[in-house]
């Protein structure tokens, strides 16, 4: 079937109307579920991420779990955002009073400039106001920029437990934390902070999963009563440990070890297609939830395009069609509306 940018703002909007009788899948999910839907940043692809805006949409429009990523304030606090280096996802720019602050620094290995989290306190972090991270590709989000202020990790949760009491189903947090060796090295470790928020808000199983892309980050975690999700990229390795591959990761062995500290893996939706993976997680004791379906042509299979051009929307139906047939656990999505839509018709 054709399915045209129009047709899916149209199948969004349907989706909003309908939230209600989504699953009631959560962190640990009950036979009959089906895969979990996971709000990549909250629901990235119709609003600004990591606002409140986007986590509320994406839960409104049946996301099962919400994705913040974690990163640290000046003065200790975890905040989230997609990267430390916030002049995309901020209007930091805009501030003169914080000119001074544009530097470069290296993070994992790379030269980043711009302005940095860690050198904001809290306090001066609120007075910037979220955009569009994406806005050449997503322009329709740009309305948005500058309604939301920036979130902490607290504030997340306490809007996860108020959306669950309003639509009666758990809806679960999904922190990530980001470039944790790098914030070690500079003294504003994640993981301490994690954990004390996790107990102090008493999370159980069914309400939080950790994940993180570095190993030595879960581990820290481990005798938390969470489920723990080794992330997993297309190319090189863990910072952590240089000398593993990600690929090496995916391999059975790779994978039996992966489960001696972890319950989940979530690799790049492409290392899925075409591979034993799937069934090798499961083998492995694993659950999988690969990442980030989009809707944009761009980030389509060639075979699910329609129309010309590179954000226009392609088949985004029958992607998602296409991994729940393979027996993922879970999907980690920019648009949580389609796919629960999917899995409401498969």
């Amino acid at each position: 079937m054709h399915l045209g940018r129009r047709s899916l703002l149209l199948a969004a909007a349907a989706g909003t109307a309908t939230a209600t009788t989504a699953g009631t899948a959560a962190a640990e999910p009950r036979k009959g579920d089906g895969p979990v839907v996971i709000g990549h940043r909250g629901a990235a692809g119709w609003r600004p991420e990591h606002t409140a805006a986007s986590y509320t949409y994406a839960v409104q429009t049946g996301a099962d779990w919400i994705e913040p990523d974690l990163v640290p304030t000046k003065d200790h606090v975890l905040v989230v955002r997609h990267e430390n280096e916030i002049s995309q996802t901020t209007d930091v720019s805009r501030h003169p009073e914080f000119a001074d602050r544009r530097t470069t620094k290296t993070v994992d290995g790379r030269p980043v400039t711009g302005w940095f989290t860690e050198d904001f306190t809290l306090a001066e972090l609120k007075t910037l106001r979220a955009v569009e991270r994406l806005p050449a590709v997503r322009d329709r989000n740009t309305v948005f920029d500058g309604r939301e202020e920036v979130m902490t990790f607290q504030e997340v949760v306490d809007l996860a437990r108020r959306l669950s009491r309003e639509h009666g189903r758990t809806i679960a947090v999904f922190p990530e934390t980001k470039h944790p060796t790098y914030f070690r090295s500079v003294g504003l470790p994640l993981e301490p902070k994690l954990a004390a928020a996790i107990r102090r808000n008493r999370l159980g199983r069914r309400e939080c999963v950790v994940q993180s892309f570095e190993p030595t980050s879960l581990r820290r975690m481990r005798d938390l009563n969470v489920p723990l999700w080794q992330a997993l990229g297309t190319t090189g390795g863990p910072y952590d440990l240089p000398s593993m591959t990600y690929r090496d990761m995916m391999s059975p062995a790779g994978l039996a070890e992966i489960a001696r500290y972890a319950d989940w893996i979530g690799p790049d939706k492409s290392s899925v297609a075409g591979t034993s993976l799937v069934a090798d997680a499961h083998a492995a004791g694993l659950r999988i939830g690969p990442y980030t379906f989009r809707a944009e042509n761009q980030f389509l299979p060639a075979r699910f395009r329609r129309g010309s051009g590179a954000n226009d929307f392609g088949d985004a139906f029958a992607e998602y069609a296409l991994y729940y047939r393979m027996g993922v656990d879970a999907v980690v999505t920019d648009f949580p509306d389609l796919a629960v839509m999917a899995r409401r018709s498969g």
